[in-house]
């Protein structure tokens, strides 16, 4: 019980530590909001005026807004670490790895949740969404989806932090990965957003649920060997 406290500690320290330099690099922030917004109306551009069409393929172009959105901000909360040396520091602390991880994946979840909570409006405003009666569904699939990216995210950022096209990896070695937790997502939000006439919702965020616990647990129990090397 004392080394769950002291872990719990640890990893929420380190989240509020990236959460503090997320904040005062309003620059990243804004450049990834902005790059995510831009994701959604050059999209809505393309498919043209059919509302119709645009309301089928917004809850896939919010998630991919989503996930374009949060590979910036993963890669940097790790980059930033690395290029001054800390991570190094961080990884000689007599503490468990897997702290280090949650609290990586701790400050990622925030900065997802963020994010999807800032595009949700702006989808419903660009494609003509009503969100009102999908508020719940929509907020528990957010949650889901942004747990699962940010436990696989964390992971593979601390894999690709110290190689030379970093910047090319880290999406290369993710996408496939999460190609579940994005399907699921998307499969969950356009149940939400109709209704769930099918009564598929529940089986949706079940997967993702679970999607979360195995990269959850993954992570933690690998991300101390990224740090060794």
């Amino acid at each position: 019980m004392t080394a769950l406290r002291a872990d719990a500690a640890v990893a929420w320290a380190i989240a509020r530590k990236d959460a503090l330099a997320e904040l005062r690099g309003r620059q990243a922030v804004g450049s990834t909001l902005f790059f995510a917004g831009l994701v959604l109306l050059l999209f809505g551009f393309a498919l043209g005026p059919d509302s119709r069409r645009l309301t089928e393929a917004a809850p896939g172009l919010l998630w991919l807004a989503i996930v374009f959105g949060g590979l910036l901000t993963v890669a940097r909360l790790h980059q930033l670490e690395a290029d001054d040396g800390a991570l190094e520091e961080l990884a000689r602390y007599p503490v468990a790895r897997r702290a280090i991880y949650l609290g990586k994946a701790l400050a990622g979840l925030g900065a997802m949740l963020v994010l999807g909570g800032l595009l949700l409006p702006v989808v419903a405003i660009l494609y003509g969404i009503d969100l009102a009666g999908a508020w719940l569904p929509l907020i528990a699939t957010l949650v889901l989806g942004a747990i699962g990216f940010a436990a696989v995210g964390t992971f593979y950022a601390g894999v690709t932090v110290r190689m030379r096209a970093r910047e090319v990896m880290l999406p290369l070695l993710m996408l496939p990965v999460i190609a579940p937790l994005l399907l699921a997502a998307v499969k969950a939000t356009t149940a939400a957003l109709g209704g769930d006439p099918f009564g598929e919702l529940g089986s949706w965020l079940q997967l993702l649920a679970g999607f979360d616990v195995v990269m959850l647990v993954a992570g933690a129990a690998t991300y101390g060997y990224l740090l060794e090397e």
